[in-house]
């Protein structure tokens, strides 16, 4: 991290290097102070600064006041990764301002089931989308001196036994969809610490998984911070020492463990240097911003950072008849109890204690705007009342225009369990129908931190926002849409499917006797429903503004033999003023593995005025082209016509170019075991197997020449299509090995 410490851990005891890599308490890392090493305070932070109260507490719930901002699951939302910088500089100042060296987040794990207890705390179905707007976040906390703690590496994907689950999947699905925002987050933010899951990889707990902290981390990505334990997730400290891990959380007075494996040799002295080494750095690191004294933030700058995230974040899913925006002049009710009592964030670990926060009642109020408010229905989960329908008709009655604001109430998802259902409380769904019946003019604001079903009530809502969890802010920030003082430029970050049915996670989620298949492989979220055609409600992507767009003049050229830069012009087209995004897809043409129909590879958000035009261009690389070859063990791009696809959604394309890519130039090395059809196709292979087919035929020997029969055997090892054909199969592919291994070796 640091080129030159003060301290070498080399100089140290065994004792002193032990215990730097263990807390001093649930929120600090040990400092040593007769080494001028300070134990500086870690904490909780996905979206805003959640310090304890009191430091060697784990309470969840009193932390000291800090912004939060809008929950990762909105701010996906806001594909605006500049926008998320911002946040993540705020939450640095306030870092700075409470002493916290490193704040724990983001989390980047992929909302690989809609059902995903914390996927409030996630950013998206998608590995591109995560890394690029997480990249950001990091990038702005760390630009005021603060660390993150990337998490949880790896595949964390739900609650449900996740402190000792084991997720099972082939390396193809881990590289493809659970790394590479890990991935780019380290290659492109260069974060300071990352955070080990608690749960099993493939049969290994996360905190003594070598291969991920170690062999991929830091051998293959160049990471050079530290690894720190999810709270209590370390099982043998020597064991996690060995596999990578430079930090235990929180402290479980094992130090004595760990000097014991060195004398007994099953910790290396220069292994736990390493790791040592690693905390020296980041407390050097930290000092800096930790010696700041006398620094205060401008709390009403951070709220307003805050608002325009909750903007941002927020998703226009329908608009009928454009009763959006309100119009001055119109009778307005304003009913469901999360307009007077909001619910802006998720439960556990992540709770903050905000600065401030403003309801939409308020914030109407606050804008002129005067409303008839019903509360509607309770947050509990107690039998509607039929007294609070019935002053919510009344209401609805008398009004023009009815805001309805429906959602999940806050014991209905958060850290520590999953979901079992999509659907929304029953009486709030009935009471959508009672109200709208009496007024068709019915406008839905969602409240809720994962997708929620809304097939069968979504006739019933000429208007609906997907408010998410907001943050704050969220109050005035929902009005400001209302009104059209803000127009709505959030994009689904997840898929919303027609039912909980039609995901492809269902059948393995959340998994049985301490174990998940990732049976659906690489085909997650928008990738298996865009592939095979499925029907959703409303797709990856998508997202209305009040404002209309055009994208026009799209070219795609090559600036590489495989690489690719995509331009388009994008136009408002109307009177508002407003944002589109621009994504792009690259649509694989035929390979040798099932790769889905497109996948996200850039993207771009425009703000425009009315009537304004702005050009727009993306780059794309080798690795855009990729999949991860299990035979190959690496990334291969094969050569071949892919399609870029410049859209709006995934299922709203605005036009698809064709491009050739020469490829990477790999071929996969042949063996005893390889086909006919791969000799084949090997261009090293293919001559030699051409000329050894000649002397066989000279010798007498004639392979099959069916059609048919060739479908076959062009599936067969080659030995035995040599054998079947009357010849000793073993000596050919001796022979053909012989001369490929001689061409290869040159």
């Amino acid at each position: 991290m640091t080129e030159h410490t003060h301290v070498n851990a080399s100089d140290l005891s065994l004792e002193e290097e032990a215990s730097l890599t263990s807390g001093s308490d649930s929120w600090h890392v040990q400092g040593l102070e007769e080494q001028g090493l300070e134990g500086y305070m870690i904490t909780d932070g996905p979206y805003g600064l959640r310090k304890a109260k009191d430091s060697a507490s784990n309470d969840v719930y009193g932390s000291v006041p800090a912004t939060c901002f809008p929950p990762t699951a909105g701010l996906a939302s806001s594909w605006n990764p500049e926008l998320t910088r911002e946040v993540g500089q705020a939450m640095g100042e306030e870092c700075v301002q409470e002493k916290v060296a490193v704040i724990l987040g983001p989390g980047v794990n992929i909302k690989r089931s809609p059902l995903g207890g914390r996927n409030f705390e996630y950013w998206s179905e998608d590995p591109v989308l995560t890394g690029h707007q997480a990249a950001e976040l990091v990038n702005g906390v760390q630009s005021e001196g603060i660390g993150t703690s990337v998490k949880h590496f790896a595949a964390n994907n739900q609650e449900t036994e996740r402190l000792r689950a084991s997720s099972d999947m082939d390396e193809r699905t881990l590289r493809e969809i659970y790394l590479p925002a890990f991935e780019y987050i380290v290659k492109h933010a260069k974060p300071w610490t990352l955070m080990c899951a608690y749960n099993r990889l493939n049969g290994v707990f996360g905190s003594e998984n070598r291969r991920l902290m170690t062999d991929i981390l830091r051998d293959e990505w160049g990471f050079d911070g530290i690894v720190m334990s999810d709270w209590g997730a370390v099982h043998n400290r020597a064991a996690a020492l060995n596999a990578g891990l430079n930090l235990e959380m929180p402290p479980s007075a094992s130090d004595g463990e760990v000097v014991e494996a060195v004398k007994a040799g099953e910790l290396s002295k220069e292994q736990l240097d390493k790791m040592a080494q690693g905390m020296i750095d980041l407390i050097e690191k930290a000092k800096p911003a930790m010696s700041r004294e006398g620094y205060r933030y401008d709390v009403e700058a951070h709220n307003q950072v805050a608002r325009q995230a909750a903007c941002e974040s927020v998703v226009l899913l329908k608009n009928e008849d454009s009763i959006l925006p309100l119009r001055k002049g119109e009778k307005v009710a304003v009913i469901g109890e999360f307009a007077r009592t909001p619910r802006y964030q998720g439960g556990g670990s992540s709770h903050i204690t905000p600065t401030v926060v403003t309801n939409a009642l308020d914030a109407f109020e606050h804008s002129g705007v005067e409303v008839d408010f019903a509360p509607g229905f309770t947050l509990d989960d107690a039998a509607q009342d039929e007294e609070l329908t019935q002053e919510a008709l009344h209401v609805a009655k008398q009004a023009d225009k009815v805001v309805l604001f429906l959602g999940l109430p806050e014991d209905a998802e958060s850290e520590g369990f999953d979901r079992t259902s999509l659907d929304m409380p029953a009486k709030q769904v009935e009471l959508l129908a009672k109200v709208s019946e009496v007024n068709p003019n019915t406008v839905v604001v969602l409240s809720n931190g994962s997708v929620v079903s809304l097939t069968d009530w979504l006739p019933q809502a000429k208007a609906v926002l997907e408010a998410w969890l907001l943050g704050q802010a969220g109050g005035q920030a929902i009005v400001d849409l209302l009104l059209g003082e803000a127009n709505p430029s959030g994009k689904l970050a997840q898929t919303i499917p027609m039912h909980l049915s039609d995901d492809p996670t269902v059948m393995n989620f959340p998994g049985e006797e301490g174990h998940v298949r990732y049976g659906e492989g690489v085909f997650v979220g928008y990738r298996y429903y865009d592939t095979f055609d499925k029907p959703v409600l409303f797709p990856f992507g998508f997202g209305l503004s009040y404002a209309n767009f055009e994208v026009t003049d799209v070219s795609v050229e090559k600036s590489g033999k495989n690489q690719v830069s995509v331009q388009a012009t994008v136009t408002n087209v109307s009177n508002v003023d407003g944002a589109q995004t621009v994504q792009v897809y690259v649509a694989p043409g035929q390979a040798r593995v099932n790769r889905p129909s497109h996948e996200l590879k850039a993207f771009k958000k425009v703000f425009l005025k009315a009537g304004e035009s702005k050009s727009v261009s993306m780059s794309l690389d080798e690795r855009d082209f990729a999949y991860w070859s299990q035979t190959m063990n690496d990334w291969h791009a094969e050569a071949g016509t892919y399609g870029i696809e410049v859209a709006t959604s995934s299922r709203d394309i605005v036009k698809r170019v064709d491009v050739e890519i020469e490829g990477d130039g790999k071929s996969f090395r042949l063996n005893e075991e390889s086909s006919m059809g791969e000799w084949e196709e090997d261009p090293i292979g293919a001559p030699i197997l051409r000329k050894k087919v000649e002397e066989l035929e000279a010798e007498g020997v004639h392979l099959p020449d069916d059609p048919n029969t060739m479908i076959l055997f062009r599936t067969m090892p080659m030995g035995t299509v040599v054998t079947f054909s009357g010849a000793d199969g073993r000596k050919v592919t001796r022979d053909l090995l012989a001369a490929y291994q001689a061409v290869t070796a040159e």
